[in-house]
């Protein structure tokens, strides 16, 4: 049985190499009040090489959708994107005012202090596609991320 077991890890860990090359950190998800629908995902995501998050998912919603903040005129305006661009090397922060990712269809409330489980589908130059596990903490209502929510 152990036997069997240290395959499986040793499997499991193999399959995920190209993982060790996108990385997440500071990520979050601010808790929801008990009809709410939606929810924003927040985090700093690199990578090694050159890739670009192409999709997400989370058993907490029934879609997860890239979008992207930006000002139009005297306007700021959210719109759905196809991918995020990760550039080699550099940090690239899914805040507020810019880049995010949204639970749609939230079918449970998120409360301060869970974790969510989000799955990134990350995309390399060659087109190969993995997936990056995230769990994102559930920060209180009224969070805010230190340091103010900015883009890179």
């Amino acid at each position: 049985m152990i036997k069997h077991l240290l395959a499986l890890c040793a499997a499991a860990t193999l399959s995920h190499g190209a993982l060790a090359q996108v990385t997440a950190s500071d990520a979050w998800v601010r808790a929801t009040v008990p009809a709410q629908k939606t929810a924003g995902v927040f985090l700093t995501l690199q990578s090694v090489k050159a890739a670009r998050v192409v999709g997400a998912s989370t058993p907490a919603a029934g879609t997860v959708e890239m979008h992207q903040m930006e000002m139009s005129g005297q306007t700021m305006k959210m719109h759905a994107v196809d991918a995020i661009t990760l550039p080699a090397g550099e940090k690239v922060n899914l805040a507020q005012a810019g880049y995010h990712l949204m639970f749609l269809d939230l079918k449970q409330q998120l409360k301060d202090g869970d974790t969510v489980p989000v799955t990134l589908i990350v995309e390399d130059a060659a087109r190969k596609r993995d997936s990056v596990i995230v769990n994102v903490p559930v920060k209180p209502i009224g969070y805010t991320a230190p340091g103010g929510a900015h883009q890179h």
